[in-house]
């Protein structure tokens, strides 16, 4: 488990990101944040061996490679299984088809992305708190 990992975001919009962004500066969480517009790129960058994330937040609806499949190749990689990392959606939609297909994949949490910025941000806060105080198997066990 590595608390002062990366946090991973996987989000394709651009006004997204830079919410979660200023969500992230806000809370003064220290762990680098990392992210990617293009989902495709997300399996080579958690291969490599200095990578040691904390945790993954990833979008559904993205073009090339949706959260669903990116979550797909993850938990089909021997390697990044053994990393332990928590996966976690955050999405626009609370449809139950979206949080059962979701849960199917294992996912870690499943939570509806907010339009004002102190509820997202108690979210992202609660996330992250909750994930430093979880017990997990050591990285590469």
């Amino acid at each position: 488990m590595n608390l002062n990992g990366e946090i991973i975001v996987v989000e394709d919009d651009v006004d997204d990101r830079e919410f979660l962004d200023d969500i992230f500066k806000s809370l003064q969480i220290p762990n680098k944040v990392v992210f990617f517009e293009d989902s495709t790129e997300v399996v080579q960058y958690l291969l490599k061996d200095e990578v040691r994330p904390f945790l993954v937040l990833s979008d559904i609806n993205m073009p090339k490679l949706d959260g669903y499949e990116l979550r797909v190749q993850i938990m089909a990689n021997q390697i990044l299984l053994k990393k332990c990392v928590p996966y976690i959606f955050l999405s626009t939609s609370k449809e139950p088809e979206y949080i059962r297909k979701a849960f199917e994949l294992a996912v870690h949490g499943y939570f509806q992305k907010e339009e004002d910025f102190g509820k997202y941000k108690e979210i992202v806060s609660n996330i992250v708190s909750y994930w430093k105080s979880c017990q997990r198997p050591l990285i590469g066990w």
